[in-house]
């Protein structure tokens, strides 16, 4: 089992930024590309932005491109959301997942979900 637990999240000002953190413990997440996802009320949970295990693939909701960035460090299993110029329509529960190999931007590529960490952007 993998456990994944996210932090960082808060109230922010519009144009503000926020740093997410996604530790996960358990069985190794070798080979397993991140994602983050994250769901507004009354919404279907969407996609933000993924990461391949070596780092080599990234990919971003067009939504956040030029604004969030994906990082990670396999050495201390921890993901990292860089988010900068936030958007009221940002705000929502932002959710950690780690799936396969194979970089994915819908729900059902992984496997592995946190419990989440609520992004509010105040206009």
């Amino acid at each position: 089992q993998v456990q994944l637990v996210e932090s960082g999240g808060g109230l922010v000002q519009a144009g503000g930024s926020l740093r997410l953190s996604c530790l996960a413990s358990g069985r190794t997440l070798i080979w397993s590309t991140m994602g983050w996802f994250r769901q507004a009320p009354g919404k279907e949970r969407e996609f933000v932005s993924a990461i391949t295990w070596g780092g080599d693939r990234i990919y971003y909701a067009d939504s956040v491109k030029g604004r969030f960035t994906i990082s990670r460090d396999n050495a201390k299993n921890t993901v990292y959301l860089q988010m900068n110029s936030l958007k009221p329509e940002d705000t929502a529960v932002y959710y950690c997942a780690a799936g396969g190999s194979m970089a994915s931007m819908a729900t059902i590529g992984y496997t592995y979900w946190g419990q989440g960490t609520q992004v509010t952007v105040s206009s």
